[in-house]
């Protein structure tokens, strides 16, 4: 039984959201200063590094984080690799991907990964990732849960229609999962976010067992 990690690391270097805040870390408190303790501060978006979108995030009314149960975000899952020539993941796309018959949850592994490992701190526009038309074709078939391996389902030039659709229909969305050191196929998937009482997306641990 072997238990892969695929949270990316909350640092200060981490790429984020265009318009959003780094991450800082604050030491309130150090053991080297002559306090009892070390107690730091965090300060960063829910959108940071691997999270997941609940529905509030773009609907009013929506479910809250709070509000998706872990039946939801544990169970089985597939890694579909997309090729890296890929640009945006289409229905003919996700058609030529060959997806298991029933698939509930679904992780995207795109040339998206490697940005991860690159070591860079900027943000990448150029990311691939969902249209609109996808979204609904997944809607359509049933899944639950999908994710991708960079900050956003939705292109970065694209309007909200992607996220609309996924999240209008409950599917929980997970971003900035790093794939990189995973094979695609059969998985059982752990998402545990930060259980935030009436927000609209939470930090997450992501875990894969095989």
């Amino acid at each position: 039984m072997t238990y892969i990690d695929v949270s990316v690391d909350v640092w200060e270097q981490l790429p984020v959201w265009p318009g959003t805040p780094r991450v800082a870390f604050q030491r309130d408190f150090a053991l080297e200063a002559g306090d009892g303790v070390n107690d730091t501060t965090l300060r960063f978006s829910v959108h940071t590094g691997t999270h997941i979108d609940a529905p509030l995030h773009f609907l009013q009314g929506g479910k809250s984080v709070d509000q998706i149960t872990l039946e939801t975000l544990i169970g089985p899952v597939y890694v579909a690799e997309v090729p890296a020539q890929v640009d945006a993941i289409t229905v003919d796309v996700l058609k030529s991907l060959a997806l298991p018959a029933g698939v509930q949850r679904l992780l995207f592994k795109t040339r998206n990964s490697l940005l991860w490992s690159s070591g860079t701190d900027k943000f990448d526009p150029n990311f691939v990732a969902l249209t609109a038309d996808a979204a609904q074709w997944l809607v359509d078939r049933g899944v639950a849960v999908v994710g991708i391996d960079y900050l956003s389902i939705q292109r970065f030039t694209d309007g909200p229609e992607t996220h609309q659709i996924l999240l209008g229909a409950n599917v929980v969305v997970i971003e900035g999962v790093d794939l990189s050191q995973v094979e695609p196929g059969n998985y059982e998937l752990f998402c545990l976010p930060l259980k935030l009482k009436g927000v609209e997306g939470a930090p997450a641990r992501v875990i894969l067992k095989c």
